[in-house]
């Protein structure tokens, strides 16, 4: 037996025999164990925090794809959850690559530990051009490149790669096409911005960080594995990565990036 198999949770079977249960493993996990939870308390309140600040008083609604065993919608009320498959907590069926949404009918759409599994991310952009409304945009938060997730993404889940120089962004361009690219944020975020700017000339990245609560998400055991800390000590880890903080673009797990429809100006505005 593997070192990852006995620090997989108990909970969670291995391997999936049914998607949505797996789904529903995790959401039992996330409402049980107040560490994870903590870990994304902080991801839904950041998120909805950059809404704010990025897209202002657009109007229309907020959708979360990929939503799975996320909580975010128990926190912020008015936030449409929904995902590929069907779920009993989910209230709508979505595909990214082919939103069932109107045109201009969106705010903003949020998206957790998902776009990693987006067969063909410039069709996602591309809807998201077409759904988002000018002045509203996205909130992805997916697997960080720095060197301690490179490191961990590559052994921990045997079921995703983490290939940061993967020759193009579609599922059938990955180096192995039958596990999603835990690193496919960087490539198309970060490694190819300017393609992503050039083929989307509609968006913007208007901002990126790294997200500093990876000790707490480390010791808390994810949503997969066995925690390694007592929950006694959350308070004692939130000090130590305020005090490391510094230290996040190398330990990162976690980043966030904002892509922003840009508004449209009135002709000859010529503001930048």
């Amino acid at each position: 037996m593997s070192l990852i198999d006995l620090l997989r949770a108990p909970e969670v079977r291995e391997p999936a025999s049914d998607p949505v249960e797996r789904v529903l493993e995790h959401r039992r996990i996330l409402a049980s164990r107040p560490m994870i939870r903590g870990v994304f308390e902080d991801f839904y309140r950041r998120i909805r925090a950059l809404d704010e600040r990025y897209f202002g008083a657009t109007e229309g609604a907020r959708v979360e794809l990929g939503s799975g065993s996320s909580m975010l919608k128990d926190y912020y009320p008015d936030t449409v959850t929904s995902d590929i498959m069907p779920a009993p907590h989910l209230e709508r069926v979505l595909d990214a690559m082919q939103l069932d949404l109107p045109d201009a009918s969106v705010r903003a759409l949020y998206g957790i530990n998902c776009f990693h599994h987006f067969p063909d991310p410039a069709r996602f952009f591309a809807e998201v051009e077409r759904v988002v409304r000018p002045g509203g945009g996205v909130i992805l938060i997916d697997p960080y490149f720095g060197a301690l997730a490179g490191l961990l993404y590559a052994r921990l889940f045997q079921e995703e790669t983490f290939d940061r120089s993967a020759p193009g962004w579609r599922a059938d361009e990955q180096r192995d096409r039958e596990r999603a690219n835990q690193a496919l944020s960087y490539v198309v975020l970060f490694r190819d911005r300017a393609r992503l700017l050039a083929e989307h000339p509609e968006l913007e990245v208007a901002h990126a960080e790294v997200m500093p609560n990876y000790v707490r998400y480390l010791l808390s055991g994810g949503l997969n594995f066995r925690q390694l800390a007592p929950t006694a000590a959350t308070g004692a880890l939130r000090v130590l990565e305020k005090l490391i903080s510094p230290a996040s673009r190398v330990f990162g797990l976690h980043h966030l990036i904002v892509v922003r429809r840009k508004e449209q100006r009135p002709p000859g505005d010529a503001r930048s």
